[in-house]
Formats: C-alpha cells, structure tokens, sequence
C-alpha cells in the first residue's frame, strides 16, 4: 500500500512538472479514480506503469486531463439558475455601476468556453452590443490549454447548441456548415486565459465571479484557501454564482446568500483591521477618530509581548488577538467578528466558555494552571490561563481579557520538585500509599476527561467525513450525468446499428427466420414477406411451429428441438411448399442455433431458400450422367497432363476389359500399339494450347486379352472445369453402316 501511494504521489509530480497543473488539492479518492479509468483504457494496472506510459506517450495527457478536469459544460447550464441570475443580479450590478462604470467578470473553470458566452449573450441582451463592447470584460480561465483553444474558436456543432433559445441563437451565432461560431464582436470581449485558482494571483475588482462545480473536486483545506481568493477578488457588493452541487458557503461568515437555491451568493466586507504591529482589531466606525500616540504605544507593546491577548465582548464575539495569540492558535482574519464558541480555541487546550461566563457572574479573575497544548508538528507545551474581566472608565465590565502564559519551565520545575520531594518521603510508607491513591485517582479523572475530549473529536471526524460523502456524493452526480450523456450518444448509435442491420436483412435474396428459445418469431424479413404473404408486424411473437403457410412447418419441429437441445447445427432440409400466389417451390431450409457472446443458446436462425430451378438443373444433371454412363459408346475423362484415365463410362470397361481401378494406372497411349508417347503429345498439343476445339483421329487399342480392334476417337479439352478434364470419346469401325444414296439399301463397309 506504501508503494501504491509513494507511485501516485510520483505521478502526481510528474504531472506538475510536465505541465504545470497542480492536482494536490484536489480530493485524493475523485483524482486516483479518474486516473485510474485512464489506467484501465491504456491497459496499465499500476500507477508506476502509467507513469512510464505518460514518458513514453506524451499525448496522452490530452486525455488524461480532459478525464481528471471533467470538462463537462453547455451553454445556460441549470437554466433555472440563469433565470434568477438575469432578474435578480444583473440589474443590481448595473444600477450600482450606473450608465457608464465598467463591468468585469470572471468565469473560473471555463472549459470549453460556453460559460462565458452565456454570460456575454446575458448582459448584451440588457446592454445591447454596442454598450457591451463598451463597458464588459469578462476574464475566462481554466486549467487544460487544450479547452481553452476550443473555446478561442468559439465553434460548435448543432447538438453543443441545443440548450440556446432559438432568439439567442440566430441573434449572437453564425451558420457555417455542420457548426455555429459566436458572434465575433462579442467574443472580442471575452479574455481567455491559463490560471491555477489554487495558486495563482485571483483577479481583483470583480463584479460577478462564476465559479461553478469546481469547489466539489477540492479537498477541504484547499477549498479554505480558495474561498479567501474568491472574497479578495470581489468588489464590495460582488456575487457569487456556484454550481448546484454546491453548498460550502452555506458555513462561511464571507458571503451571504441571494438565492440559497440557485447558489448565488453576495460578498459580505470584513470589518476587522489590522493595526500596526499586526494585531487584528474591529474596525472604528465612521464616526471614529484616529488613534493618539498612546493607543499605537499600547497597540505596539501588546503585540511585541510574549504573552498571547484575547478580547471577548459582551456579546461573546471574538474581538481582538495580538500576534503571539494568532501564531499559537492559528486565528486567521477571518476569525475576528466570529462568535467565540465557534472557534477551536473555546475548547481547546481547555473549555473556557463557562470560564468566561463565570468571570461575567463573579467579576473575578480565574486561573487555570498549567494545560497541555499541543500544536501540529511541536512538542507540547504547557499553557497558563487568566480569565479576566476589562472594566471601561464608568467601571461597567464591557469584555474578558483572557492571557495564555507559557508555563512548560515552570511546569518542569515543579515536575522535579515533586520528585524531589517525593524521593525524600519514601521512608513514610503510609504518606506514599496515600499520596499514590490520591495521584491514581487524579490519573484516572484525567482520564476520563481525555476521553470525554476523544468522543468530541471523533464525533467532529465523523461530522466532516460525512460532508466529505455529501460532496463525493455530489461529484458522482456530475459523472452520472457525463455518463447519462454517453448513454444517450450509445442509443442512437444503437438505433442506427438496428436500422442498418434491417436494411442487410430486408435485400438479401433468401428468406431469414429468427426464432427465440420457445420458438416465437423474433425476425421477418422481406423475401418471407414476398414468398409467405405474412408481414413481419403480423408474425413477430408469434409460435413459429403454428404458422398457416405454404411450407409444412411442423415438420422442422424436431430438428429445431435438436438445435435447442444440442446447440449446434443440422443437417439442411429440402421440402416441397406453395408460395403465396399457389406456386410450387422447392425450398432448402438450413437451421443453426442464436448464440450470444457468451455462448448461451438463444434461440434459433431458419434460411430457406427457393432452389426450384436447382433442383430441375440437378434432376437434369443426373438424368443425363446416368444415360452417358449406361451408354455402350467408350467415354473416357484423362488427366491431361499424365492422360492417365480418371473416369470412364460402363461401355469403356466392358470394351477395354480393365475396371476402373486398373485403368486409372494407365495412360491412354500406352494402349495404342500404333503410336508412343512422343507421338501422342504432338497429336494433343493443338488441344490442349487451345489451337483447336477438338481432334479426331484413328488408331488401334489394345484390350486386356491381348486383341487389337480399330477405333476412332474424338477428343475435348475442357480448361475452364476444375480442375481441367480431357474427354475422349472412342468407338469402333470395325462395321460401318452407311445408307445409299436411294436410302433403301445398307451395307457394310470395312473399318
């Protein structure tokens, strides 16, 4: 775990380093998720070999920050709220910058640039462009330089544009093509620009500041120093406006709420000062008079004591800290005017509520000897506290002075006195048993007290972790909606992937039946329409096996049964069917399972095709092999390369008296005594070069039994069959028969 944490904190610099975006403040379990789905998509499964990937792939930091700085906007973003901010808070920020005052703004988090636009269509909409261009400055900054490019060309395509009323869009937007540009003029007004709000120096005189959905990403400390920066930037009398998920400012004394719903808030000036030593005080009211030279020597004695001073007025305000206080109790400016029961300090290094209160009841000074305190990174040290009540001139108690004295030496001192004398005392037995129960029982006072103290800050762990959720809680809605987004882009990808595959099914020439597990039509496509006479509407959910059409149906039940049973498919089926207009057909049914990708049996898939015109030219094909083999004509098919006998016809056996067997051993030369090898090859080349369709040629063949008979062969050469045939057809000329020329008288000739 060590090691994981150690990698992501490398990462984490190497980012910085790299470009110069700081991630620290963000909230570690949002920025090592969103990492990590980068992680996922690269295929790295550790933060060190993500760290390589990123040295050796430096484009991918175009996509790592567009997943880290999720930069989700659109224009009007919570329309709702833009309504509020239009009605209620642009007309104040005119009515106090009256006909001419110049107005800035300041976009924080920009992204892609919508933001700022929708506040410039906002306020030229009041103004009117001339005006606008005249008095608005709108500052619009972000982290990612690859947003702020887009946003610098202020081009958008239709479905970015979508969330624009009509109005708007045709009066501030130009139509090129595929896409919208902003109207030039106004974009002149819109300064775009890098900048860390963590880090970097706010811009000041600010007179609505957007910030909106970027406080959830940061870690509660961070968020506690950029609240301040936000405050300084402000004029007097500035807004705020913040995203919906929103809710820090509802606990900062900084700002306070013009509509809590909408996140808009106004800036409340700080009435404290700081005097000349650094001491923090409220400031003198506009009927106050410049401190005399006394009050500054006061002032300056305080603030160099080594003793810490803090005043609480009647009204239990927290209304002055000298330095040493602020430095030993981390008491920030924003702290002076707060209720001193807010503030850690009231509690801690000990409960001084009821001490204060009781100075007020008794009008005594109390001490509090010697109380542990403990800063971060320090050793603890030991405080002595005085609890006092200030009397004004007419002697009336107007506040409570408490002093914090660091006793730690004198506390040590004590420590070795007691020990001293404790040492001395070990002859008396009786006193020291005593003295151990009294110390046992003050131990365990101690604590219970310390635990009492445990419960509280536990209970204050609890408390923050829980708005720590709320605000996790509120980022994963933000996620939800990106992924709600891409939802809807992957349905209509879907959608088009339906369509496209309906359009495949509905123009190929076969017919296509998708059955699913209980054998209902699922799938009709056109060529069962045209063939069956049923549309896909009529038949879809339908029990295929119940179907009234032309072909028989039920006899293809148990092969499909099969196809469910085994998964796997059958042989084809041919059957004879009667299409729609009373045709017969002869229809070829090949059946396979549905599978899915996981290989689980969804159903099944029928194509049937119309091979009526097959089977006459098979029919045909058979009829006609059968005569030429049974006929007593010699019909040999050679190689023709070896012209070794591949096959022959019955006649050719019984005549060569050699079975086929034997014959395909034997080339047809080597039974031509009259003519070799050599012989034959010239004789066939012609046919074989394509010089001649045929040749024809007698010769002699010898058969099995040695006698020699004359024949007259006629050869073919068939190139285009695969593979390429020779065929020979041979017969005897032993007896001719030629008819006279009265055509009444036959004889025979001599071969």
């Amino acid at each position: 775990m060590e090691d994981a944490d150690s990698d992501f904190g490398s990462l984490i610099r190497h980012i910085q380093e790299s470009r110069g975006i700081d991630f620290r403040g963000y909230k570690r379990t949002s920025l090592e998720r969103r990492i990590r789905r980068r992680m996922e998509e690269v295929g790295c499964d550790s933060f060190a070999a993500y760290h390589a990937f990123l040295e050796a792939h430096p484009q991918e930091f175009v996509d790592l920050l567009n997943t880290v700085l999720i930069n989700v906007t659109s224009f009007f973003r919570d329309s709702d709220a833009w309504d509020v901010l239009r009605r209620d808070v642009v007309p104040r920020i005119l009515e106090r910058k009256g006909s001419n005052g110049p107005i800035r703004i300041w976009s924080v988090g920009c992204a892609s640039g919508e933001e700022p636009y929708s506040l410039a269509m906002l306020f030229a909409e009041v103004l009117g462009t001339t005006d606008f261009c005249r008095r608005v400055k709108i500052y619009a900054t972000d982290l990612d330089d690859a947003a702020l490019n887009t946003a610098r060309h202020a081009t958008y395509a239709s479905r970015e544009v979508e969330s624009v009323p009509q109005p708007l869009l045709e009066r501030y937007f130009e139509r090129t093509n595929n896409h919208y540009v902003f109207q030039r003029e106004l974009r002149k007004c819109v300064i775009f620009g890098r900048h860390n709000v963590v880090s970097d120096a706010p811009i000041s005189r600010i007179d609505l500041l957007v910030c909106r959905n970027l406080l959830i990403y940061l870690e509660a400390d961070t968020q506690g120093i950029v609240l301040p920066r936000l405050h300084y930037a402000l004029v007097n009398d500035g807004f705020l406006f913040l995203g919906k998920a929103e809710t820090q400012l509802a606990r900062s004394r900084m700002f306070e709420p013009v509509d809590l719903k909408s996140r808009i808030f106004s800036k409340v000036p700080q009435e404290w000062r700081r005097t000349a030593g650094g001491s923090l005080a409220l400031a003198n009211d506009a009927a106050g008079t410049r401190a005399n030279q006394q009050a500054r020597l006061l002032e300056s004695i305080v603030d160099s004591s080594s003793t810490g001073y803090l005043a609480v007025n009647a009204e239990g305000v927290l209304v002055f800290a000298n330095v040493h206080a602020r430095r030993l109790f981390d008491i920030e400016e924003t702290d002076i005017g707060r209720p001193f029961h807010d503030l850690t300090i009231s509690y801690r290094p000990t409960e001084l509520r009821s001490r204060i209160e009781e100075v007020r009841n008794s009008g005594r000074m109390v001490r509090i000897e010697h109380q542990t305190f403990t800063r971060a990174g320090s050793e603890p040290v030991r405080l002595t506290i005085e609890v006092a009540p200030l009397y004004s001139r007419d002697g009336k108690a107007f506040a409570t002075l408490l002093s914090f004295f660091d006793t730690s030496r004198i506390f040590l001192l004590q420590q070795e006195i007691e020990a001293a004398q404790e040492s001395l005392e070990t002859t008396i037995e009786e006193l020291q048993s005593s003295n151990e129960e009294l110390e046992t029982t003050n131990e365990e006072l101690q604590s219970s007290n310390e635990e009492l103290e445990t419960t509280n800050e536990e209970l204050q762990s609890t408390n923050e972790e829980l708005e720590t959720m709320n605000e996790e809680l509120r980022s994963t809605n933000e996620e939800l909606e990106v992924a709600n987004e891409e939802m809807r882009r992957q349905s209509e990808e879907a959608g088009e992937y339906r369509r496209y595959s309906e359009s495949i099914l509905r123009s190929i020439d076969v017919g296509i039946i998708v059955l699913d597990e209980n054998l209902t039509v699922q799938s009709w496509n056109r060529w069962s329409e045209n063939i069956w006479g049923l549309r896909n509407e009529e038949v879809t959910g339908e029990p295929f096996l119940d179907l009234d059409i032309g072909l028989p149906v039920p006899r293809l039940r148990r092969p499909l049964q099969d196809i469910l049973k085994t998964q796997a498919p059958v042989d084809p089926v041919e059957m004879e069917a009667m299409d729609r207009r009373g045709r017969r057909i002869t229809c070829r049914i090949r059946m396979s399972p549905l599978l899915y990708d996981n290989r689980l049996d969804r159903g099944a898939v029928l194509i049937i095709e119309d091979v009526t015109e097959r089977a006459r030219s098979d029919a045909f094909a058979n009829y006609l092999g059968r005569i030429v083999g049974q006929s007593l004509n010699e019909v040999y098919f050679l190689d023709p390369i070896t012209f070794t006998f591949h096959l022959v016809n019955k006649g050719a056996e019984e005549k060569l008296g050699y079975s086929l067997d034997i014959l395909r051993q034997i080339p047809l030369h080597d039974m031509m005594p009259s003519i070799d090898a050599i012989a034959f090859d010239r004789l066939v080349a012609p046919l074989l070069s394509g010089e001649k369709a045929e040749i024809v040629f007698e010769t002699t063949i010898e058969r099995s039994d040695q006698s020699v008979r004359p024949v007259e062969i006629c050869m073919q050469y068939f190139a285009e069959e695969q593979p390429p045939i020779l065929v020979a057809l041979a017969h005897e000329v032993t007896e001719r028969q030629r008819i006279g020329s009265d055509g009444d008288k036959v004889e025979a000739m001599p071969g």
